[in-house]
């Protein structure tokens, strides 16, 4: 399922124009976006926990040229699904 066919279940299940429903995943998408952002969590009971964890600066290696790289540290979003996601995919 990719963002638009997304778009289409909200409208189908709210109503409206297509333009609402869209507007409505943006906004939900940005909330959770803007939130990570600012380091906080973002908990959404039956599907999971949103998270940012930071990664420390490591030395990498280039594989093709065997040169050794700087990687920077840096903040990657992380995913825990709920107990409830994980039996319904079951």
């Amino acid at each position: 399922m990719n963002k638009q066919a997304l778009v289409d279940v909200v409208h189908e299940v709210i109503g409206g124009t297509k333009a609402g429903a869209e507007k409505v995943v943006d906004v939900l998408i940005d909330s959770i976006i803007s939130t990570l952002k600012k380091g906080e969590d973002v908990s959404i009971a039956g599907l999971g926990i949103f998270t940012v964890k930071e990664r420390a600066a490591r030395t990498a290696r280039n594989p093709r040229t065997g040169e050794t790289v700087q990687v920077p540290a840096m903040s990657v979003p992380k995913f825990k699904a709920a107990k409830a996601l994980k039996d319904a995919v079951k």
